[in-house]
């Protein structure tokens, strides 16, 4: 195989973020070049999709390819928690949302290459990017491997963006800028099963989330007819109890600690071997840089209570794609390209962070993580907070203390979330609730967290926001005179 020895934007990695970048910039007419070390399609968790995920998709122009490959339809979430059990499902109280999907990522990740190869991007897989050559600080070559060759190939570029995940690149080769959470290290066990006993009282398609001491399960129904049943645990709890243990075992013993995860295996045939990996919540210091960006579990990880992976990494593509496309058009300079994505995708990833960390608290706290409530104290900052809520949440200006303007966040946010379960808790009485001022307030706030708040002017940032129409990029605030 041989790769170009130049190309404009460079994207090392080919799963949602990668793809998202490249789909969005060979729209645009950009020469973009994507490379991955694996060869598509491949395995991958991670198989919960929020509703935006398949926004970002139609403004990519491919929502009709993916609505017709026949995905495990979502209508929303079933939990049971520390005893408790209520239904979400997307849209009950208004919103922009209705429904996403469950995904077998090889196949969604293989569509979505697939359609930026269409779009124009050129994709290679089974490379290998073994080195970054710089200039003044900037990255400028990358020095690669193909798969069953020894040579090495160069490839020169304008702009780099960084999808490689948590190999990180950039990040971990280079920046060496990670700062892991110190409460959300955890590891996840998983396996698939068939013939599972679906709980009567749940939606068909919604995702099962269940809590047990020290972690809490997933269960994920695909299109095949297979369900995906994870253990996630905090590595502590995790490590003690695989001292005793086979990971079947620990799996095993997990499940018999929630009624609602025993009754769906119960004469079930677990029909795979059960995996791991570790799942260490993290951020980069800096999202990007002279002449790169940094996106998906490039730049950031989450908890993935909320399965927010997915959308973060198609959300950055699109801020990245907008950011270089505009910058190439001369519509705005580097400098300010680098600024708004940095705020915007870090903005995104922190109220996430807050969401997570309110629920835990809310909703009762699991052994290892009984001092979550610390977590933002050791990775938030105040101003990063201020900025992410200040559309949001009214009181923060005169707040400097980190730990004041966390107490505070998590507050508005407990409130948030309770005002939000009541509403839906009792579907006799959720008519009522229906297009009442409590209900738009509280699904605007929510969308603006799991949603594509960089789409509003309203939510500009730096005096920026992204504009569709008529093409892609970051376009300025008007402003009247």
């Amino acid at each position: 195989m041989s790769l170009p020895r130049y190309t404009k934007v460079l994207v090392i990695g080919g799963g949602p973020a990668g793809a998202t970048t490249a789909g969005f910039l060979a729209r645009e007419g950009v020469e973009v070049t994507v490379l991955d070390r694996e060869v598509f399609p491949r395995y991958h968790i991670g198989e919960s999709l929020l509703p935006s995920c398949l926004e970002i998709v139609g403004l990519m122009g491919a929502r009709k390819l993916f609505d017709s490959y026949g995905f495990q339809r979502k209508p929303g979430a079933y939990f049971n928690w520390k005893g408790e059990t209520w239904t979400l499902d997307f849209g009950e109280l208004g919103g922009s949302y209705r429904y996403s999907y469950q995904v077998r990522r090889e196949d969604f990740d293989y569509l979505l290459l697939s359609h930026a190869r269409t779009m124009g991007a050129k994709v290679h897989e089974g490379v290998t990017v073994r080195e970054l050559q710089f200039e003044d600080g900037r990255p400028r070559r990358a020095v690669c491997s193909v798969k069953g060759s020894e040579s090495l190939q160069t490839i020169e570029f304008d702009y780099l963006v960084d999808a490689s995940g948590r190999n990180g690149v950039m990040a971990t080769g280079y920046l060496e800028n990670r700062k892991f959470h110190d409460i959300f290290r955890n590891i996840a066990a998983w396996g698939y099963w068939k013939n599972a006993n679906w709980p009567k009282d749940c939606a068909e398609g919604a995702i099962l989330v269940a809590s047990v001491p020290d972690g809490w399960w997933w269960g994920i129904p695909l299109s095949d007819g297979t369900v995906s049943v994870g253990l996630v645990q905090h590595r502590d709890a995790f490590t003690q109890a695989r001292r005793n243990n086979s990971l079947e075992q620990l799996y095993e013993n997990a499940l018999a600690m929630s009624p609602l995860m025993t009754d769906l295996v119960k004469g079930a045939e677990l029909v795979s071997p059960i995996k791991t990996e570790q799942d260490y919540s993290y951020a980069s210091e800096a999202f990007q840089g002279k002449g790169f960006f940094l996106a998906g579990d490039s730049a950031c990880f989450l908890d993935p209570l909320l399965s927010t992976g997915v959308h973060l990494a198609m959300y950055s593509g699109m801020l990245s794609a907008a950011s270089i496309a505009s910058i190439l058009r001369g519509e705005v300079t580097e400098e300010e390209a680098c600024a708004y994505y940095e705020s915007s995708y870090r903005q995104a990833y922190v109220r996430f962070v807050i969401f997570v960390q309110t629920f835990y608290e809310a909703h009762g706290k699991l052994g290892y993580w009984s001092k979550a409530d610390e977590l933002s104290h050791y990775t938030l900052k105040a101003g990063d907070l201020h900025r992410a809520f200040l559309n949001l949440v009214s009181g923060l200006e005169d707040i400097a203390d980190v730990e004041q303007v966390t107490s505070h966040l998590m507050g508005e946010m407990a409130r948030r979330v309770d005002e939000n379960l009541s509403m839906r808790k009792d579907k006799s009485q959720l008519g009522d609730k229906i297009g009442s001022k409590e209900a738009e307030d509280n699904a605007r706030f929510f969308d603006a967290i799991e949603g594509l708040p960089c789409l509003s002017e309203d939510m500009a940032l730096e005096g920026l926001y992204v504009s569709t129409k008529p093409r892609l990029g970051l376009r300025r605030v008007a402003v009247t005179v």
